[in-house]
């Protein structure tokens, strides 16, 4: 089947340079931008019922660039003076880059995973083994990322900042997709739950990562598309390999 209209399930970039529009001018097809989820942080109230006082530790780990703006965010919210002295730990160079938007990077201890893999910090963060580390997270955060931490002796405690909800789509709105892209297990949850009698038949479905991978076949549908891969490093680049080969 030709694909016409892919459902990118992300927010719509906000550079018309995104490789998005590449693909849909290369292979004249439609891009939609429509998450299946949205993010809401958590209340200072919320948070403070984790009993987790920010003070007490002495770096902080990011998994991602949506715990940065909720980290800070909530210790605007709770008055919260960050100290010059805390280290941050970065599980990807682009996500230390982006600390930028709220701390004079060069004056701070960062440290950043050079492969995007959160295991590769671990001997970095070896060398600190006297820091007690906060290790900030969603709500549906599975615990992987923490029992990987301790398992290598290292002090971590998780805290939830802010919470993943499913953006539910409205009775009149159209779902005539070619190709579904997803990015983490929620979005799979939250197409079960906007439509629970779906069937994928020709609609190839695409995923970012291992675990949304397992979500999909998990769910009994058919993985058409992966990234990454030694072929393709990024999802833009995935699409485009699929494309060449079945348009």
């Amino acid at each position: 089947m030709k694909i016409k209209k892919i459902l990118v399930s992300q927010p719509k970039p906000t550079s018309e340079k995104s490789p998005y529009y590449d693909l849909a001018e290369k292979y004249g097809v439609e891009v939609v931008f429509r998450p299946f989820i949205k993010i809401e942080g958590l209340s200072a109230k919320d948070f403070r019922q984790q009993k987790v006082n920010i003070a007490d530790f002495s770096a902080i780990v990011f998994t991602a660039k949506t715990a940065v703006d909720h980290f800070f965010r909530l210790c605007e919210e709770m008055r919260i003076t960050i100290p010059v002295t805390l280290k941050y730990f970065c599980s990807s160079e682009m996500i230390a880059n982006y600390l930028q938007k709220y701390i004079v990077y060069r004056k701070r201890k960062i440290f950043a995973s050079k492969t995007g893999k959160l295991a590769d910090l671990i001997p970095q963060m070896q060398k600190h083994k006297t820091d007690k580390y906060l290790l900030a997270v969603s709500d549906v955060n599975n615990g992987s990322e923490a029992a990987l931490l301790s398992g290598n002796k290292i002090d971590v405690t998780s805290a939830a900042m802010y919470r993943t909800v499913s953006n539910d789509f409205t009775p009149d709105e159209a779902f005539d997709y070619d190709m579904l892209v997803f990015f983490s297990p929620q979005g799979i949850e939250s197409l079960l739950k906007n439509f629970p009698d779906f069937k994928q038949d020709d609609i190839a479905i695409a995923a970012l990562g291992t675990a949304t991978a397992k979500s999909i076949t998990d769910a009994g549908l058919r993985l058409d598309i992966e990234a990454p891969s030694p072929e393709a490093p990024s999802m833009p680049a995935a699409i485009d390999l699929y494309l060449s080969k079945n348009q």
